[in-house]
């Protein structure tokens, strides 16, 4: 049952020193690369050909890293709820949201059809570019998708394999088992509304929010500072500033995302910087300059920026990214993410946590959301 006492854990796992955000994260580096050769050694006794095929793929994918922001806010929200002392259990929870944001990762590419992921292949094209090399029969292509969707489902297996055993030992495990259940439907909700949203063609400002908060906002914030403060105990108030701070600085976060997703450098973002254009997906951004562009009558933007628009000659991405200048939108967005994430801040200051954790999340908002918040006086 939940609430069983831990085991001992290993010597990098159990830190009592006062760890900061940024050195939290390379502790979960390394409990992460634990957890992986453990689950391939797991992988080689159970099959050789799956072990090379498939464990050792996932293993990669996920050793490829990202931001890794998650286990940064977990931190801040242990924290913020008075956690100190050993942060085994905090560690192991970000290792376990990296897991779980590999499945999210590679079944997004999976339907979005995206190429890149991390400035390498997509993981089913990687398994389809495997395929042909191997000369086997069959569709490359029904191969990558079938075996990526499957790593998919490994990489949730071994995430939530990892967040269960870190339940059992913790003596939050109960409240910290709830927040990662309600957290992976949310998931699943945000990216059917999602795929919902581009079957029908819809580009309401509502529709596009909710797919936001659901799927990128609760998810890459709300839920983690949540999961931090599970695992510290705390008490009602402290988790409904947290939960308002998330909503805000991962709104912030989504929005700058959607603003890379058409403007940002694939350099840089690691993905192409025109998909969710072409795509018509129902972003915040993408909903924002609709609705100006009908309320400024402005035809043209309406046009390009229409969901069927791609069934049109000449509608291109470009004209796409220029409506999306003249509407106002980029800029409206712009102004939208610095508001947000400065409501991020004062929801998290309601928390009462130290000035030095404030700070360390209004460092955090600002890598997000790519703008530095205003901070109270008392954090300068």
């Amino acid at each position: 049952m939940l609430g069983r006492r831990p085991t001992v854990a290993g010597p990098a796992e159990t830190n009592h020193a006062p760890l900061t955000a940024p050195g939290a994260t390379r502790a979960m580096e390394a409990v992460l690369e634990r957890v992986l050769e453990a689950r391939l050694r797991q992988a080689r006794d159970t099959d050789a050909v799956f072990a090379a095929d498939m464990a050792d793929r996932l293993a990669a994918y996920v050793r490829r890293g990202g931001k890794r922001l998650r286990t940064a806010f977990v931190w801040c929200g242990w924290r913020a709820a008075g956690g100190s002392g050993d942060v085994s259990a905090v560690l192991r929870t970000g290792a376990a949201l990296e897991l779980l944001q590999a499945c999210a990762l590679i079944h997004d590419d999976v339907m979005d059809g995206s190429p890149l992921r991390r400035g390498a292949p997509a993981m089913h094209v990687d398994f389809a570019r495997g395929h042909r090399a191997g000369r086997t029969g069959g569709s490359a292509e029904s191969f990558g998708t079938s075996a990526a969707v499957l790593a998919g489902d490994l990489a949730l297996a071994w995430a939530d394999d990892l967040l269960t055993e870190t339940a059992l030992a913790s003596p939050h495990g109960p409240r910290l088992f709830e927040e990662w259940r309600a957290m992976r439907t949310e998931m699943v909700a945000g990216q059917y509304r999602d795929l919902r949203a581009q079957a029908s063609g819809s580009s309401g400002a509502e529709g596009g929010l909710t797919i936001a908060v659901l799927k990128s906002a609760r998810y890459t914030v709300a839920r983690p500072l949540a999961l931090g403060a599970a695992l510290a105990g705390a008490d009602a108030r402290t988790l409904g500033a947290l939960r308002a701070a998330g909503r805000c600085a991962g709104l912030a976060f989504q929005l700058r995302d959607d603003l890379l997703g058409a403007f940002g450098d694939p350099a840089l973002t690691g993905k192409p910087a025109d998909e969710d254009l072409r795509a018509r997906k129902l972003t915040p951004l993408l909903a924002v300059a609709v609705r100006l562009a009908e309320t400024t009558g402005d035809r043209d933007a309406a046009a390009v920026l229409a969901p069927d628009a791609d069934a049109r000659p000449g509608h291109s991405v470009e004209r796409m990214r220029a409506a999306l200048e003249r509407t106002g939108a980029r800029a409206e967005v712009e102004a939208r993410i610095a508001d947000l994430a400065a409501s991020g801040l004062r929801h998290f200051e309601a928390t009462g946590a130290a000035p030095g954790v404030r700070r360390e999340f209004a460092a955090l908002v600002e890598r997000a959301s790519g703008v530095a918040p205003q901070q109270a006086e008392e954090l300068v």
